[in-house]
């Protein structure tokens, strides 16, 4: 569409570019054909549009995916885009709502979905934040940004672009620079260029496994003050910081913008206090109480011959709920040697050699997600809400489950849990209907057990 005919589409529907909503409308068909050619769609593809606008992408995506979804913002536009896709609402929806505040968590329903989007300047990092954070359905993304931003999302170290965004971007995300784009390409132009990037995950063994929040507090304070010495940023004695700068190969008087990403993740670990750190990584020789049908424990035998020989042993599953209900699920660590990367149950594990269930669960959930069951003074926190016999479902596990609300906030690491968050009940009950395949077979027979009935207020 040229600058005229976008000129007299907006006059019609009454809409003035709003320099706070950061309108720029993209004028160039064939560009915007190439943008959406990068993200790849394909048949069966759920695809998210960021900032339609008046359907520059939209158009070239209908007809290439099962089903796309339009956020818009402004109101007048998304009543546009209504009027316009109506003969193919079969395969469009339109949202009208804002980005940076769009729930995310039902997208989980449609499986791995792609996001495009030509993102507001002003706004492009928190909508990256709430569309890209861990969990996140997306798996690939393509995304027009302000060429400044873009280059701080792909800054290497010792550039005057690297920095905590670029570091929390591409330690989840392969990201790459294909194209910048001059302000000719809008309506009305902007006074900077633009830049796309595509994204895909990282890819499992890429990096060195590490608890993000650890990561990003880590990273936020060694580039407080960019030209100030690191072991000051992290205010570390001089014995301590020796000894890091040491095993990470760089000098004394290293400042943030020198280490690369995989020493960062380093510093991160080293820092961290995290109760997973203290684990072997090697789990295949814990030992555990083996029991009849009955759940009596008859002998002890290693982790790995247990699970090779399908013999009954013990497990917990703990399922911690907010105050609105809602259920925290977490996503598996692909170290798991059991249904690695599938969600499961806030907190699950199994009974070491000797231990009692109700001692594993606080163990679990310690180990697990850093926090404690919220009690009375001489209770556990911990309520029973099942005992679940040993089958092919649950792993030949018999499976106490418990549920509790939790003291502190949860903190994960990428050894144990991939990442986590809370998810309304009719929600999960929608996933788990739709795409069994997401979930470890034990929280599947643990939630049928959990036997909550929908709410009002769920």
């Amino acid at each position: 569409m040229s600058e005229g005919g976008i000129r007299k589409l907006l006059s019609g529907i009454d809409v003035v570019p709003s320099r706070q909503l950061g309108q720029n409308f993209l004028i160039d068909d064939a560009f915007s054909k190439w943008i959406v050619d990068q993200l790849d769609p394909q048949p069966e593809d759920v695809i998210v549009e960021i900032g339609p606008g008046t359907g520059a992408l939209s158009r070239h995506l209908i007809g290439r995916c099962r089903k796309l979804i339009l956020i818009e913002k402004d109101q007048r536009l998304a009543e546009y885009l209504r009027e316009e896709f109506a003969d193919v609402t079969d395969q469009v929806e339109v949202r009208n709502e804002d980005a940076i505040e769009f729930d995310k968590r039902p997208l989980f329903v449609e499986g791995p979905i792609k996001l495009i989007g030509n993102l507001p300047y002003s706004t492009a990092t928190p909508i990256m934040r709430n569309f890209l954070e861990q969990p996140t359905p997306v798996s690939r993304a393509v995304l027009m940004l302000q060429k400044e931003v873009a280059e701080r999302i792909v800054a290497v170290p010792s550039t005057k672009a690297y920095g905590k965004l670029g570091l929390r971007m591409q330690s989840e995300w392969d990201v790459e620079l294909v194209k910048t784009a001059g302000p000719e390409l809008f309506y009305p132009r902007p006074k900077v260029d633009s830049s796309i990037i595509v994204l895909t995950p990282q890819l499992p063994g890429a990096l060195v496994h590490f608890c993000k929040r650890k990561f990003d507090d880590v990273t936020n304070r060694g580039f407080a003050q960019r030209r100030k010495l690191l072991k000051k940023n992290l205010s570390l004695n001089s014995e301590a910081w020796n000894k890091l700068a040491a095993e990470l190969e760089v000098s004394e008087t290293a400042r943030a913008e020198e280490l690369t990403l995989e020493q960062w993740i380093e510093v991160s670990n080293e820092l961290d206090d995290h109760p997973v750190l203290d684990l072997p990584e090697d789990s295949s020789g814990e030992i555990f109480d083996v029991v009849d049908e009955n759940d009596e424990v008859v002998k002890q035998a290693p982790r790995a011959e247990v699970h090779e020989k399908d013999w009954r042993h013990r497990a917990v599953h703990i399922f911690v709920q907010n105050k609105a209900g809602d259920l925290y699920l977490q996503q598996r660590s692909d170290l798991k040697d059991r249904h690695a990367g599938q969600w499961d149950s806030s907190s699950a594990g199994h009974l070491d050699a000797g231990e009692d269930y109700e001692a594993a669960a606080k163990r679990e959930l310690f180990e697990e997600l850093m926090v404690s069951p919220k009690a009375a003074e001489g209770e556990s926190g911990f309520c029973e809400l099942a005992r679940i016999e040993a089958c092919e479902e649950t792993g030949w596990e018999f499976v106490r489950l418990y549920s509790c609300q939790v003291v502190g906030k949860i903190r994960t690491h990428g050894r144990e849990v991939a990442c986590g968050a809370y998810f309304p009940l009719r929600l999960v009950r929608e996933w788990i209907a739709k795409r069994p395949e997401d979930f470890a077979p034990g929280f599947i027979a643990c939630f049928r057990r959990f036997d909550i009935e929908p709410s009002e207020n769920e």
